[in-house]
């Protein structure tokens, strides 16, 4: 394949994953329960581009959908949600099962998703004002607590999930659907 042609796929693949990601963080305004669920859908989808583009092609996407997502997503919590995290984990996620320590690999995943979760409830509630995120929980005092032990539960599945689909995506989606392009 030519250089020009390899850089209008890129580009094309680009341009369709941006596209669907935004149609995923659109749809947080018709399905309000989704507020973590379709930012996550919408960061896997940079996996299609980091293996077919490299890494440096998902972060321009990212950039891309969380520029706009800021100014059209309905729901603002889902927006942070994507900015502040599942939209570049995809692509973070490679550089760090590269490390030779499943430890260290583990420890600094759940280490990146509470800093960024915390960062971005902060954010949430004291830059954007929604304060009533953490104010209608039956949980009371332990509201915090129980929110990042089920969130951290949530990530090691999202992890584990993202990391099959990985596999998935390169074993049998791109050999089956995408061998007449490369």
């Amino acid at each position: 394949m030519s250089h020009n042609m390899r850089r209008s796929t890129q580009v094309a693949l680009g341009g369709m994953i941006a596209a669907l990601s935004l149609l995923f963080l659109l749809l947080t305004g018709v399905f309000p329960f989704a507020t973590y669920i379709l930012p996550a859908a919408a960061g896997i989808l940079l996996v299609a581009v980091v293996v077919e583009s490299g890494w440096r092609w998902a972060l321009g996407v990212y950039a891309a959908v969380s520029l706009l997502a800021v100014f059209i997503a309905p729901d603002r919590e889902a927006a942070v949600m994507y900015l502040g995290f599942f939209g570049f984990y995809p692509v973070l996620k490679a550089f760090l099962e590269r490390l030779h320590s499943r430890f260290l690999e583990w420890f600094l995943k759940f280490a990146l998703f509470n800093l960024c979760m915390v960062a971005s409830y902060l954010f949430i509630i004291y830059i954007l004002g929604l304060n009533d995120v953490l104010t209608d929980s039956t949980f009371g005092l332990y509201t915090i607590p129980v929110l990042l032990a089920a969130g951290n539960i949530a990530f090691l599945v999202y992890d584990i999930a993202l990391s099959r689909l990985v596999v998935s995506y390169v074993r049998w989606f791109r050999p089956k659907f995408l061998r007449k392009f490369h």
